[in-house]
């Protein structure tokens, strides 16, 4: 039998992380995703323990996070578990929800910033429309990125993750990396 490994959006082992100036960006392949869908007529209850978010938002619990895709439909992300059947895990917790296992098809990268909010929304602002001023942490939405259709969730001042389909996981990663580069040089 043929011996198959998963390898990251990217296509590297281990994913790549790259420094500029204050801010850190690296690929998150250990990060599980599942879609879930509340079927008609069925009631909102806690998957995971967690109370789901409304438009516009992003909560974190214990072990799992979740963001508002759309009318009754949210992303659930679990660290650390990209490696198990999640989102079976996940239908166990949630019988009301429709529910679809995304990990594979989606790239996140995550934006750290060693300096405060400033040089993670100076980054941010030369690639998404994004007003900062209203996008606190606990926030996520969804916009373009260079064409790219992707979410954008402030997991913390200066934290954000990016959350792209993995089959532009390389002109995200590429956009991401040259703003980053071309905002080092400024500050240099």
């Amino acid at each position: 039998m043929t011996d198959l490994r998963a390898l990251p959006a990217l296509g590297a082992a281990p994913p790549p992380v790259a420094s500029f100036g204050a801010l850190d960006i690296g690929e998150n392949p250990d990060l599980a995703l599942a879609s879930l869908a509340l079927r008609r007529g069925a009631t909102k209850p806690k998957a995971l323990g967690l109370d789901l978010p409304g438009p516009g938002a992003w909560v974190a619990g214990q072990g799992a996070s979740a963001f508002w895709v759309g009318p009754d439909q949210w992303m659930i992300e679990a660290e650390g578990r990209a490696k198990e059947n999640f989102a079976a895990h996940l239908k166990e917790t949630a019988p009301n929800f429709a529910v679809t296992e995304q990990t594979d098809g989606w790239i996140v990268l995550e934006i750290v910033s060693r300096a405060g909010t400033a040089p993670l929304e100076a980054l941010l602002s030369k690639l998404v429309n994004i007003d900062f001023a209203q996008f606190g942490p606990g926030r996520a939405t969804r916009t373009g990125l260079e064409h790219i259709s992707c979410f954008v969730i402030r997991r913390s001042e200066s934290h954000v993750a990016v959350v792209g389909s993995r089959s532009f996981a390389a002109s995200l990663w590429h956009a991401v990396e040259m703003a980053a580069k071309r905002l080092e040089e400024k500050v240099a």
